[in-house]
């Protein structure tokens, strides 16, 4: 597969540039040094690692394109290309036309990804009222630039949010304990969050003076 140099300064790999899973030493000034791969996957990588014995400190499984000097060059790992794949899906379930009259530079755009990222990274999924599943609920997020920030809060599934089947107290409790579990998430990664109503408006955090 790969000859590794006993200091873990050569390596040979017939002079073909792979792509794939490796086992490198990061630099802090540019690329890592590979010092064993490709691995069909980043688990197959990981468990390569820990058989390294008398290697380098700082070892990591990196995605990416190995070039003819044993260093890396990163790419997209297929884990990133379907994580980003699906924000995109989960974006789509925004309302319709919110981005319609914002300027390319507006900065609400981007608070959106990014609450749509720690949302999807908590294991919380958008709303979709239009969607085959919309019965199931989900997360509410409008973005508002009226208030500089984006608008969120929980829908139960239809079950409790419309039929109510286990009363009307049973849906305010959860609804509650849902919109403020969404506030120490978002809060706790580093949004200001503010009340607004049962939901929150989640801004930027104001950067420390």
């Amino acid at each position: 597969m790969i000859t590794v140099g006993t200091r873990f300064d050569e390596v040979v790999l017939g002079g073909v540039v792979r792509q794939g899973w490796w086992l490198v030493v990061e630099d802090e000034d540019g690329p890592g040094l590979v010092v064993d791969g490709p691995f069909g996957d980043r688990d197959e990588a990981a468990w390569a690692s820990d058989d390294i014995e008398d290697g380098p400190v700082g070892v990591q499984a990196v995605y990416g394109v190995r070039r003819a000097d044993g260093l890396l060059r990163r790419r997209a790992s297929p884990q990133d290309r379907s994580w980003w794949s699906f924000l995109g899906e989960q974006a789509d379930r925004l309302p319709e036309g919110w981005d319609a009259d914002l300027d390319d530079d507006h900065p609400l755009p981007g608070l959106v990804l990014e609450v749509l990222g720690v949302l999807a990274e908590a294991g919380l999924f958008l709303y979709d009222p239009a969607g085959a599943e919309g019965e199931l609920g989900g997360v509410c997020l409008t973005p508002e630039e009226a208030l500089d920030g984006v608008v969120v809060s929980w829908r139960q599934h239809d079950r409790m949010s419309r039929d109510r089947v286990h009363g009307a107290a049973a849906d305010a409790l959860v609804q509650q304990v849902m919109n403020r579990a969404l506030t120490e998430v978002l809060a706790g990664r580093g949004f200001a969050v503010d009340p607004l109503g049962g939901a929150c408006v989640v801004r930027e955090a104001e950067a420390a003076a």
